[in-house]
């Protein structure tokens, strides 16, 4: 079992790294989509994070053998590699429909969802901490659409077409987290992440249009750049915060990503107001954000409060 090396701090930088960076990517893609398709971006990101990664493992003599997998690695594999690019896809048609904050509230029922699959797949215990936290985040979502409720249940406009794409690419992601989540037993994260994002570029390549990169501004083109940086860079900071901290930890730490969005969101709509445009939400949708991050915390933290609660109850008797 792995056991973080107790640097807290270097811990907790790093997932406040992989938050902001995981924050501003959708204000990125935003700007970026303005020119180019869904799928010519998503390839785009793939073919570069997948090359570096092939570059860096081929260097140090790391590139993984297929025949370790045998046919349930392989059924594993072709499993991440379809919710991985129906997650990306889906993520940006949707992003193309909705405000960066919204979309990025909504894909956080991508870890909601991936705790109810592992409670169904691998038999994970669903703690009544957990519980507590998906009551609450339901309760922000509720309030966080309190302007667009009537539009979200009784009709199919764009704004419902595109928050149901996201609860989409939510759900796809959680079959390429929990597929990915056994591979590893088999393959190191690099060596996962490399195979999968360049076979997901092989297969998207007929529908990729490269030359539409050539249509962009300057100023997009260094964002396209930096999406396609972005999940490398964000990852690694990710996976490394995980070797020096509790996992439940980070998680409760992720969970602020789409204040993070909301509040780049209006910074640069008063730095670029050319470019970015404001969120159109109330205060009451506001407090419905902080309260969804609130429960996505308790969701990731539950577990260890219930535990530690338990062990006080325990010395208290004592």
């Amino acid at each position: 079992m792995h056991i973080s090396s107790g640097r807290w701090v270097y811990g907790l930088f790093l997932a406040l790294l992989t938050a902001v960076l995981w924050g501003i990517l959708p204000i990125k893609l935003k700007q970026v989509l303005l020119v180019m398709d869904p799928v010519t971006v998503t390839w785009y990101r793939l073919l570069v994070s997948g090359g570096l990664l092939l570059a860096f493992l081929g260097a140090t003599r790391r590139l993984p053998s297929v025949r370790t997998l045998g046919r349930n690695g392989r059924f594993l594999l072709l499993l991440c590699v379809g919710g991985l690019i129906g997650n990306y896809v889906l993520y940006l048609i949707g992003l193309n429909m909705l405000s960066p904050g919204t979309a990025q509230l909504m894909i956080q029922m991508g870890p909601v969802l991936l705790l109810i699959g592992s409670v169904v797949v691998f038999k994970e215990r669903f703690s009544l901490g957990q519980g507590i936290g998906l009551a609450i985040l339901l309760i922000g979502f509720g309030l966080f659409f309190n302007q667009r409720l009537d539009e979200l249940l009784t009709s199919l406009g764009a704004y419902t077409k595109g928050v149901l794409i996201i609860l989409l690419a939510a759900a796809v992601w959680t079959f390429y987290a929990l597929g990915q989540k056994q591979l590893l037993t088999v393959w190191s994260s690099p060596q996962v992440m490399m195979v999968i994002y360049l076979i997901c570029a092989l297969i998207l390549t007929p529908w990729a249009h490269p030359l539409e990169a050539l249509q962009l501004s300057p100023l997009q083109g260094w964002l396209l750049l930096a999406c396609c940086l972005n999940t490398l860079v964000a990852y690694g900071a990710f996976a490394e915060a995980l070797a020096h901290w509790e996992a439940s930890r980070v998680s409760a730490t992720l969970a602020i990503t789409p204040l993070v969005t909301f509040g780049c969101v209006a910074l640069a709509a008063v730095l670029w107001p050319g470019y970015v445009q404001p969120e159109q939400i109330n205060g009451l949708a506001y407090i419905g954000a902080v309260i969804v991050v609130l429960g996505s915390a308790l969701i990731a933290l539950g577990p260890s409060l219930i535990a530690g609660w338990r062990a006080r109850r325990v010395r208290l008797a004592r």
